[in-house]
């Protein structure tokens, strides 16, 4: 079973990765660009019959700081 996390910084915490790829992209002459927020994907190969629940503790306990950013598992 193969599980994927997405991980993205919660709406209204500053993002400074996403800021400078902003910027170089402009830099590199794209234009029309007003936001970019930049995340993580993390995939995970687990043994059959993991449930959901145990992927949700995974994420709240190591895989992302619930404080400030926020989380989807798509099951695969």
């Amino acid at each position: 079973m193969q599980a994927r996390v997405y991980v993205m910084l919660k709406s209204g915490v500053l993002d400074p990765q996403g800021a400078a790829v902003r910027h170089a992209l402009e830099n590199l002459g794209f234009e029309g660009i007003e936001r970019v927020r930049q995340g993580k994907l993390i995939e995970l190969d687990l043994a059959e019959g993991t449930t959901e629940e145990t992927i949700k503790e995974m994420c709240e306990k190591l895989l992302t700081n619930t404080v400030i950013e926020s989380y989807r598992i798509e099951l695969m």
